[in-house]
């Protein structure tokens, strides 16, 4: 049987994890603007609905690295306090990862959006 009060209380806890990250972290900050930014070109443009599955999963995505990214790092920090060469290999591996994401979406949020804006240029 689901114990319905537990998966309440799990996307509470979820929930408050989300409104965290966007609270205290400054790259998610940066990451929630520019994606507010594509959604509205977005709209402007009038985006096919691949073309939005194609954006809301790349911004999904960078979100949801910057939330992994953070919770490394974090743990990290708890766990060494002080400057530890291994430490700092991972959290650079794990910001890495998302700035390898994070250039994809660029990378397919020019082609989308660019694309678009191309054709209103001519």
């Amino acid at each position: 049987m689901i114990d319905f009060r537990k998966v309440l209380r799990s996307f509470r806890f979820a929930g408050q994890g989300i409104i965290d990250l966007f609270r205290y972290e400054n790259n998610a900050k940066v990451h929630l603007l520019l994606a507010i930014l594509v959604v509205a070109a977005g709209a402007y443009l009038e985006l096919s609905r691949t073309e939005w599955a194609i954006i809301l999963t790349q911004i999904g995505l960078v979100w949801a690295a910057e939330a992994f990214n953070t919770a490394i790092e974090k743990l990290c920090d708890f766990v060494s306090p002080g400057l530890h060469p291994q430490i700092k290999a991972i959290k650079d591996i794990s910001s890495g990862a998302v700035l390898i994401l994070a250039i994809t979406a660029v990378v397919i949020g020019l082609i989308i959006l660019g694309g678009h804006l191309l054709a209103l240029a001519q």
